[in-house]
């Protein structure tokens, strides 16, 4: 199974960051990321129109490339999670977690018996073609596959406590678009109420040693985010950077002087 780079880097203590994938059907896009140096693709299958065959055709390209899938599925649904898992995405990713019954079923949908629930179906490209026993595959999925679970509202972050309780929680994923709106200050990404209720659920996420996490819209908010001590950090999507990029570069262009 190969490694999961992202996973590597949180428990060695780093700070990793991503990009989300959430408009374009390409799956040169994670190669495009892993040259620009990101840890990770994150896949939104929430907001984004992707089918499961284009999930494969991506998630292929990126483990090729070195980068990180991550799929983030509609809802708490185990054939979601299982799919996404089957063609090889290396983690999931929750959203709207809220309950903590809730949570524990989900996660235990991740791992193969006896750790979970989840049925066997990975084939050999998922194992780089390798032979090895089904305690040998069973063993590596288990232990490279990555849990991330959403907190957006106010309510999740309310029972913040019991919800990092709950075992095989590796990523705590701030929804800042969300949770500013339960907050009642939509979009307003830097207000002191937003920005002290996230630092202080950091701490709850650093006391059960979860990596707290947020994804933003851009390299500002990323960094400000970084030095309160988020560690997995999603910055911007394939088709915001390429907008920024385009919109400096016919700024630039239209400097010029004939």
């Amino acid at each position: 199974m190969p490694t999961n780079h992202t996973q590597s880097r949180l428990r060695d203590g780093q700070t990793v960051f991503g990009c989300i994938f959430q408009q374009f059907r390409s799956p040169e896009i994670p190669r495009l990321l892993a040259a620009a140096g990101f840890d990770f693709v994150f896949i939104d299958c929430e907001h984004g129109g992707f089918d499961l065959e284009t999930i494969q055709d991506v998630v292929r390209v990126a483990r090729l490339a070195g980068i990180t899938p991550l799929v983030r599925v509609g809802e708490l649904s185990y054939s979601l999670a299982t799919r996404a898992l089957d063609v090889g995405a290396q983690g999931i990713i929750l959203p709207r977690v809220e309950e903590p019954e809730l949570l524990h079923e989900a996660l235990s949908w991740m791992k193969f018996p006896p750790a979970g629930k989840r049925g066997f179906g990975l084939g050999p490209p998922m194992l780089d073609y390798r032979a090895q026993s089904f305690a040998e595959t069973i063993a590596d999925a288990n232990g490279t596959t990555l849990a991330i679970v959403q907190f957006e509202s106010v309510k999740a972050l309310e029972r913040a406590e019991e919800l990092l309780a709950v075992p095989g929680v590796d990523v705590a994923l701030i929804g800042p678009s969300d949770l500013s709106i339960s907050l009642g200050v939509p979009g307003e990404f830097e207000h002191p109420k937003l920005v002290d209720t996230v630092c202080a659920f950091i701490k709850v996420c650093n006391r059960y040693r979860v990596a707290p996490g947020i994804q933003v819209r851009n390299a500002t908010l990323a960094k400000a985010w970084v030095d309160r001590g988020m560690r997995f950090v999603g910055c911007g999507s394939e088709l915001t950077l390429l907008l920024a990029k385009a919109q400096e570069t016919m700024a630039e262009l239209r400097g010029v002087k004939n």
